[in-house]
């Protein structure tokens, strides 16, 4: 039996039912349906990781963790939307405060973006010239603002920082300002409405510009937390999610095979499986504990401690995905119908798996 005994105390029945009954309809139409919008909304996860001054819940990483995770395991899609706009809003801890407040206290923010550096920022008198084209933004959709990456230029030539490297820097968009581009056309993770946005000659002031690796205006923990290691155990709680829902359907058809030697070691094999992914699930949550505690107590995360939940992250990914791939020629061709649940959750994984952190996780 998967358990997961933090869902119902994070979600009433309500809600938890509400996001349920609309799975199937959120692929069919591409998106989460507005049923879905709105309880997350009610409940402000969208909103998780914005700053508290902002009207944000400002969550502590191991409770957010385990939302996500909890999300995830109910949906991929859902999971990993909320995941990756949440995630988005933890730049509010880095935007100027007038910024920031414009764009992030409406109850019904959103922020959709992407990691790539995908344009320019022409320096001008005034700010900068925004041209690009930025893929794979879940909950691009719903989103009310979109951050970006871009190559900082003036006069069309890359500015440099003072070690020599390229000057890059994050941008925020109100959702009017980019064209969004209605690409996104993977067989899985569907219903993250994930397409890509551009901008075209958009004029912006210096001060929607912002830079992970400067000080945080917001001076709390969270916004302390390393990027790198925040956006690891972040996506890698939702493969751990989505396969502990997948290792549950997988269970209910190996239980009903007809009992032959072959079927015993396939239990066997199962048993074995979901123990080497809860311990590794277990070691993550562990692992970030431990260095959420010395952020906490406004301490630097020492590089081994920061190693730890790197290699916790990549080790939890690596072993959800031997557990599916393993397990999944063995649940025959109901498992290979699109329609079916478990074809559903194998899909969602084996998409959620091809994003470039975990796959640099996985190797």
């Amino acid at each position: 039996m998967i358990d997961i005994s933090d869902i119902s105390s994070l979600f009433p029945a309500a809600s938890l039912q509400n996001i349920k009954n609309d799975i199937a309809q959120a692929e069919k139409q591409g998106k989460l349906t507005n049923k879905q919008i709105q309880t997350i909304q009610e409940h402000g996860l969208l909103k998780a990781m914005v700053p508290g001054q902002y009207g944000g819940k400002q969550m502590s990483l191991p409770e957010l963790l385990k939302i996500e995770e909890a999300l995830a395991y109910i949906d991929g899609s859902l999971g990993w939307t909320v995941t990756l706009c949440s995630g988005a809003g933890w730049f509010g801890g880095f935007l100027n405060e007038e910024i920031a407040a414009e764009f992030l206290s409406a109850s019904n923010t959103c922020i959709a973006g992407s990691g790539f550096m995908g344009g320019t920022a022409e320096m001008t008198a005034n700010g900068y010239v925004i041209n690009g084209k930025w893929s794979y933004a879940s909950g691009a959709n719903m989103a009310t603002a979109f951050t970006a990456n871009c190559l900082v230029t003036k006069n069309k030539v890359a500015v440099k920082n003072e070690d020599g490297t390229d000057k890059i820097l994050s941008f925020i968009f109100h959702s009017n300002e980019v064209t969004l581009l209605d690409d996104w056309n993977a067989f899985g993770m569907v219903a993250t409405a994930s397409h890509s946005f551009e901008a075209k000659e958009l004029e912006v002031s210096a001060n929607r510009s912002f830079s992970m690796n400067a000080q945080p205006v917001v001076n709390a923990a969270l916004y302390h937390f390393p990027f790198m290691q925040l956006a690891e155990c972040t996506l890698s709680v939702n493969i751990i999610g989505m396969a502990l829902h997948f290792m549950e359907l997988c269970s209910t058809m190996i239980d009903g095979k007809k009992l032959t030697n072959s079927v015993t070691e396939l239990q066997d094999k199962y048993n074995g499986m979901l123990n080497k992914l809860q311990t590794s699930r277990q070691k993550l949550f562990y692992a970030v504990d431990m260095a959420w505690q010395v952020c906490q107590a406004n301490k630097e995360i020492s590089p081994s401690l920061l190693y730890k939940v790197t290699a916790a992250s990549a080790i939890a990914v690596s072993v959800a995905k031997d557990c599916v791939n393993t397990l999944y020629p063995h649940c025959g061709l109901k498992a290979a119908d699109k329609r079916s649940e478990i074809n559903r959750v194998w899909r969602d994984i084996q998409t959620a798996g091809q994003h470039g952190m975990i796959v640099s996780l996985a190797d």
